[in-house]
């Protein structure tokens, strides 16, 4: 890959690998046993396990592009952006960034505990090379922006997790970076805060600053940037059209995924007499096989394995939807509510819930499950977050909201007379707005 000062990062051919030291003593007492076990000795325990999180990777970031990285748990991509940051170096390959970086790879991370917010300002400043005439000039906008004027001269080891949040992000977008990393930080925060941080993401995109992205969510990258970078296990899978590569790294999860689309159950946050229990989660598609992500207007099954030890008569199965991000609850079907009657269950079977079309719009989303007596008055089992269902992008246009209405318009341009008769009264609203009241 040729070198061009056009880029603003650039990887070639680099890997990083971290020794997993299992058999490091932790004591003298550790160090001097080890001594005599010399069997234990051998090279590769000496040396360490060796974790590979960058395998020969290669990769170009343009000035002013919006990138995002796209990748499961361990894919390697906050060893990316901790490699561009300078935080660590590559084992091998090159790195070279052109410009000022910031990272928001942890909010609030460079902060010393004891200052107060308005020094760990300076302090941030500083490190980035700033003068303290520069920070000066930001800083009533970096306070405004964090929302933290009456908490700016306390220490931020008194700050809740939001307040650090605030400042952290408002620190990072004023010191005049020219690119931006940011690692699943706009997820921090209340909603206000969110909201106000996509909408300054926006608007630096616009300004020409490269922004690098990492997030778990293919709905925020698809929204967010113009192109992707998918990294798995530590290499390079796929670079280019954000949409492509989604839909690429869609396709990979759907098929590596199968296997684990069963939610056995457990004890971690059920309740209930244990008459009847749901003893295991399956979301499936339309023809019945195993998925852990749909997308919006797919058709989706949620099978419900109960296990019952006594004849229960007409029982309730219920569900309940969850947004994961804001904890909204979107719907809660049950066969009561919808007229399906089950006469009785004994002994083990499955329960089906059918959506011909799912509404939500990509996003992660939680799935509670509960089985009720016939009045819904006595609970045998509820099972809180029994599934989780990751809805990916492509399945509709939309993007705000959290369902798709799937609505359809229309136009019906009117004449100036069929306006005036499309009033209720007769008069249209230009004469009601613009007519000289009369004069008695």
């Amino acid at each position: 890959m040729a070198t061009t000062t056009s880029n603003a990062i650039e990887f070639h051919n680099v890997s990083k690998f971290f020794r997993m030291d299992r058999d490091r003593p932790r004591a003298f007492q550790q160090l001097f046993i080890q001594l005599f076990q010399r069997d234990r000795q051998d090279t590769r325990r000496r040396s360490g396990d060796v974790f590979w999180a960058l395998r020969d990777v290669s990769f170009a970031v343009a000035r002013g592009s919006s990138v995002g990285l796209i990748g499961t748990n361990g894919a390697g991509k906050s060893t990316t952006l901790k490699l561009i940051s300078r935080i660590i170096q590559p084992t091998a390959g090159l790195v070279q960034v052109n410009g000022r970086v910031t990272a928001l790879l942890e909010l609030g991370a460079g902060f010393h505990p004891e200052l107060s917010g308005r020094d760990n300002i300076y302090l941030n400043g500083a490190v980035m090379g700033l003068t303290r005439r520069e920070v000066d000039y930001k800083l009533d906008q970096i306070v405004e922006f964090a929302e933290l004027e009456d908490f700016i001269d306390v220490p931020v080891k008194d700050y809740s997790s939001g307040m650090y949040a605030r400042l952290g992000f408002s620190v990072a977008i004023h010191l005049d970076p020219e690119i931006l990393l940011v690692d699943e930080v706009l997820s921090v925060g209340d909603q206000a805060f969110q909201q106000k941080c996509n909408e300054r993401m926006t608007r630096m995109r616009k300004s020409g600053i490269t922004i690098l992205f990492v997030s778990h969510s293919l709905d925020a990258i698809v929204r967010t940037c113009s192109k992707a970078i998918w990294l798995d296990r530590g290499r390079l899978q796929a670079q280019g059209d954000t949409q492509q590569v989604a839909d690429a790294y869609y396709k990979h999860v759907l098929e590596q995924g199968a296997t684990r689309a069963t939610t056995p159950a457990n004890g971690d946050n059920r309740f209930g007499s244990g008459e009847a229990r749901t003893v295991r989660v399956e979301l499936l598609d339309a023809d019945l096989r195993p998925i852990i992500m749909a997308q919006t207007n797919d058709s989706l099954v949620i099978r419900l394995h109960y296990r019952a030890t006594q004849r229960i008569e007409h029982p309730l199965f219920g569900l309940a939807f969850y947004d994961a991000q804001t904890g909204a609850h979107l719907a809660g079907p049950n066969n009561g509510i919808a007229q399906y009657d089950i006469p009785h269950i004994e002994g083990s079977g499955y329960v089906d819930y059918h959506i011909e079309r799912l509404p939500f719009l990509p996003g992660e989303y939680t799935i509670n499950s509960a089985i009720y007596d016939a009045d819904g008055a006595h609970l045998y089992d509820a099972w809180i977050g029994c599934a989780r269902l990751q809805v990916a992008p492509g399945g509709t246009q939309e993007r705000y909201g959290i369902v798709a209405l799937g609505g359809d318009w229309s136009h019906t341009p009117l004449t100036a007379e069929s306006a005036l008769h499309a009033q209720p009264d007769g008069v249209s609203y230009a004469a009601m707005k613009f007519a000289p009241t009369s004069r008695t």
